[in-house]
């Protein structure tokens, strides 16, 4: 019966003791008579793979990819918020290193023998999950403190209905260059402002720009992910 390798299935050769398309290490018998000691690398090699990735799905010992995971999303989360001087694209940015930066600590701890770019963009989607709730707590959490225990809800307001109006002076020009009449652009933005004045438009808007910008770390954080494993894990194959 032939070998083949634990993870992708391919046929191995008798001597292989790396998966020659995914390079997992493999376990393989020496008889005693020809049985040779393995070098220090290999030896670490071979023991992360029995010790840090039991109990692995999909290649990835995913206790160690969550603890990474979340290490690293604490910090990155709250530095996304809005509590923080950092701006949305420094905040993309940050989100994106952190991921990367929680796969090179998974490599570093679980010491597989290769991680592709597939196994680093769902580690940097753990981080960004991660990230993204925590930055949304914090951001909810800093809302309601301004607004009751702080007593700025009026200041509030007028910043956000300052905010509106040029909002719909914008959209009422860009209305006129479309062609439509006075009376229907007036219309429109007598049922806009009311709308965006209003307790359920204010949450509706509030919400959904919430939730766009956890998209995009989440994003940024699996594109991190994808090139820290490209960057960080490299494989660890046997010198010829």
């Amino acid at each position: 019966m032939e070998a083949v390798c634990q993870r992708c299935h391919e046929t191995l050769r008798e001597a292989d003791r790396y998966c020659p398309a995914c390079g997992l290490p493999q376990l393989i018998y020496l008889a005693t008579e020809n049985s040779s000691p393995l070098s220090e690398g290999d030896a670490q090699n071979q023991a992360g793979a029995a010790g840090g990735l039991a109990g692995t799905a999909d290649g990835i010992a995913w206790r160690l990819a969550i603890q990474a995971a979340v290490v690293l999303a604490v910090p990155a989360g709250i530095l996304c918020s809005g509590v923080t001087p950092i701006g949305p694209s420094l905040g993309l940015l940050w989100m994106g290193g952190a991921a990367a930066w929680a796969v090179g600590l998974y490599f570093k701890r679980a010491r597989p023998g290769w991680l592709t770019l597939g196994a680093g963009a769902r580690i940097g989607l753990v981080t960004g999950l991660f990230a993204s709730w925590l930055t949304l707590s914090v951001n909810g959490v800093a809302l309601w403190v301004t607004r009751v225990v702080m007593h700025q809800g009026g200041q509030m307001d007028s910043l956000w209905a300052a905010e509106v109006q040029n909002s719909l002076q914008l959209s009422q020009q860009m209305v006129a260059q479309m062609g439509m009449t006075s009376a229907q652009a007036a219309q429109s933005t007598q049922f806009s402002r009311a709308w965006m004045l209003s307790a359920e438009g204010r949450a509706g808007i509030a919400l959904s720009t919430f939730l766009a910008g956890a998209v995009f770390l989440v994003c940024f954080a699996m594109i991190g992910g994808a090139l820290g494993a490209r960057l960080l894990a490299q494989p660890r194959r046997p010198s010829a």
